[in-house]
């Protein structure tokens, strides 16, 4: 996927909002560019490895990132339909998560 492609699909997600570091619902961060190969999704840190499992190649946690509700996709070696589903459980979960987070 492009990231031309993310926000194609990212603007399909009902209340999802593009802003200068990425993408958000309800002010709530979705998704973001990390470069043009790299994308941080707000992935709740129970439904992580599942993703990782189906598609290994596709997605991976940082050490710095394994105590966060975030996972990388890294968009040259993706799937688009990984991407997408990686994006819509980090939509879901922002979208209707009764917790205030921060957004980083």
């Amino acid at each position: 996927m492009t990231p031309d492609e993310v926000d194609a699909f990212v603007s399909t997600l009902d209340g999802c909002r593009h802003k200068p570091r990425g993408w958000y619902v309800n002010d709530r961060l979705v998704a973001r560019l990390v470069d043009a190969r790299t994308l941080l999704v707000r992935v709740p840190i129970e439904r992580r490895e599942d993703l990782i499992e189906r598609w290994p190649d596709a997605f991976g946690i940082p050490p710095r990132m394994e105590a966060h509700h975030k996972i990388e996709a890294y968009l040259e070696r993706a799937a688009p339909e990984a991407v997408r589903e990686a994006i819509r459980r980090a939509w879901e979960f922002q979208r209707y998560s009764g917790l205030r987070q921060t957004d980083t």
